[in-house]
């Protein structure tokens, strides 16, 4: 075994790679641990099937030589033992006989195909020849095709799931779009919105309106799986807007107060978010040993053991507040037009992990004489986020979790686990007081943007967008309040100021890749904001970085990409006052109606 090894490596090294002419590269990839509990283990290198050569000859031989020294070192490994090389094996074994089988085609193909090589942690773009795709089929029987995708095949994986909704209620907000891009597989992101129809009883008007909209939305960052992110989702605005409610009546009851403080509305948000929160760790856990069931354990415990991170924004029509509630690192960015005609970025949130000073200082303040609390940015060591939901294993007792490891499954718990709990749901809250006739827009986002983008890109992007709907659409009613800005050459958005982004990570990505930062790089080519916004942080005008990050499969993916949610918000005064929520749709996947939006 050993010797098939080596012999099919010196074959490989034989080989006239890439006489074809110089491949360019991509990217350039930097190991970085992936966000959940579990550091990602360096080391791995995934070959995908290497590109046309010069003749078929040498296509047929680099293939075989390739495909045999994958497979024979990982055979002999994994006999001597080596984890990390079997694992390297089991990732190319599905690829291996599909390739081989264009290997062996007889003579050069008339057609070619774009494809692509990732070695020694950098990918490249090239053509093979032959009318085969390179696929393997999945468990779950999808396909894994490793063509490049077209610039037109990106676009509709970048649109698949948009969505942009117009708001005719005349209370200040005029539209909003949404639009997910998978890493992960399924995705571990989800989002969630709704608009609240509050009669005055409860709002407590003084404007002479007969009710109030309260208007949330929000996205969650899953990690170590996708069952904490999907139960945020279909539960944590209903936790916020019970407690809201009970907040607002109790004041509206008081004639001396009418409407509750803006510290009391804070603190109804933060019952809702810790409330949910104690339900998925600890009561989950009351029910599951009452029940003593590994079935039902499997079940409730599955949103506990995953994490989510959180950011929700709630709007009070009445007020004109918005509030943004953060547990985690997404983030949510204001743009604001300033008297020069450009925009200006200001945060609205801090990112929040073991490597954020604020959260470092708190968790050493509330766990003295436990030196690595924090460490290499993480908690304990392991885990990104300092706030987030479920993420048991930081939270439960030493006892506990030894409990549901002997009644039901479970890991053992870190050596360092002494005081928990470490990670806490308690959001931090901002307030902003909007003013619609300015035309404001808010963007929220997982990580998976911001680590691409800065805060003034993403803002000057969605200028840039508002002004070509502007000269491309006419004067369209949710338009009117950005009306009267200039066009511009570069971004529209005004230079940060270094002190204004404490607490926030800068695009680590762009690093790795060496991306250029002069605004030339950036397109408009799409109807939905969220999705223009995701489409230059893949690249924007480099299609074949584009094309090349988003025809990565999961798991491969994550390495270079992560999950996306983003969400834009534009707060405009409007003209159509028909009291609706409407889809727009020029800029949603699908036309079905809005799903429980109001």
């Amino acid at each position: 075994m050993r010797q098939a090894a080596v012999q099919a490596l010196r074959t490989a090294r034989r080989a006239p790679v890439w006489q074809a002419g110089k491949q360019p590269s991509l990217l350039s990839f930097t190991h970085n641990q992936v966000r959940g509990s579990r550091p990602y283990s360096g080391g791995r290198r995934l070959f995908f099937v290497p590109a046309t050569l010069q003749s078929s000859m040498h296509l047929r031989n680099f293939s075989l030589a390739v495909i045999s020294t994958v497979v024979a070192s990982g055979a002999w490994y994994a006999y001597q033992g080596d984890s990390n090389a079997q694992s390297l094996a089991t990732q190319v074994r599905g690829f291996a006989s599909s390739a081989i089988a264009t290997a062996h085609a007889e003579g050069p193909s008339e057609s070619t195909r774009r494809a692509l090589l990732v070695s020694n942690d950098q990918f490249y773009t090239a053509t093979l020849s032959g009318d085969q795709p390179l696929q393997k089929t999945t468990d779950d029987s999808d396909r894994r095709v490793l063509n490049m995708l077209t610039p037109e095949q990106a676009t509709e994986k970048l649109r698949r799931n948009e969505e942009s909704y117009l708001v005719n209620r005349g209370k200040g907000v005029v539209r909003y779009d949404i639009v997910q891009v998978p890493s992960n597989s399924p995705i571990e992101d989800d989002h969630a919105e709704k608009i609240v129809e509050v009669p005055s009883s409860v709002a407590g008007n003084t404007n002479g309106d007969p009710s109030s909209d309260w208007m949330f939305w929000a996205v969650f960052d899953g990690h170590s799986g996708w069952t904490t992110s999907a139960k945020l989702r279909n539960v944590l605005i209903s936790y916020v807007a019970r407690e809201l409610n009970a907040t607002y009546k109790a004041a509206a009851a008081d004639p001396s107060i009418l409407t509750p403080s803006s510290d009391a509305v804070d603190a109804a948000i933060k019952q809702g978010f810790l409330r949910l929160d104690d339900d998925i760790v600890n009561k989950s856990v009351d029910k599951v040993l009452k029940e003593n069931s590994r079935n039902v354990a499997a079940e409730m415990l599955a949103p506990a053991l995953s994490g989510s991170c959180a950011l929700l924004s709630f709007y009070d029509s009445n007020s004109k507040d918005l509030k943004i509630a953060v547990a985690g690192d997404s983030r949510a960015v204001l743009g604001r037009r300033g008297p020069s005609g450009k925009w200006t970025a200001t945060a609205l949130s801090e990112d929040q992990t073991g490597g954020t000073p604020s959260e470092m200082k708190r968790l050493r303040e509330e766990h003295p004489n436990e030196p690595y609390v924090t460490r290499n940015g993480r908690i304990l060591g392991q885990l990104e986020p300092s706030r987030s939901f479920g993420d048991a294993t930081y939270k439960w007792t030493k006892n506990i979790q030894d409990k549901i490891k002997a009644k039901f499954f479970g890991r053992t718990p870190s050596p360092l686990l002494r005081t928990p709990p470490y990670v806490t749901a308690e959001p931090v809250i901002t307030t902003t007081k909007m003013d619609p006739s300015k035309g404001d827009f808010i963007v929220m986002a997982t990580d998976g943007l911001w680590e691409m983008l800065s805060n003034e890109e993403v803002v000057g992007l969605v200028g840039q967008w508002l002004e070509q709907q502007k000269s491309g659409n006419g004067n369209k009613a949710w338009l009117q309040s950005w009306f009267g800005f200039n066009g511009q050459k570069q971004l529209p958005v005004e230079a940060v100021n270094d002190a204004s982004t404490e607490g926030q990570r800068r695009p680590i990505r762009q690093q790795q890749y060496d991306i250029s930062g002069v605004a030339s790089r950036f397109v408009v080519e799409d109807k939905n904001v969220a999705t223009h916004l995701v489409r230059n942080a893949m690249g924007g005008k480099d299609k074949d970085m584009m094309c090349a990050l988003l025809t990565l499969p999961s798991p491969y993916s994550r390495r270079y990409r992560d999950d996306v949610t983003v969400e834009v918000i534009f707060f405009g005064e409007g003209t159509e006052q028909t009291g609706t929520v409407e889809i727009n749709n020029e800029a949603s996947a699908s036309e079905e109606p809005p799903k429980a939006k109001l």
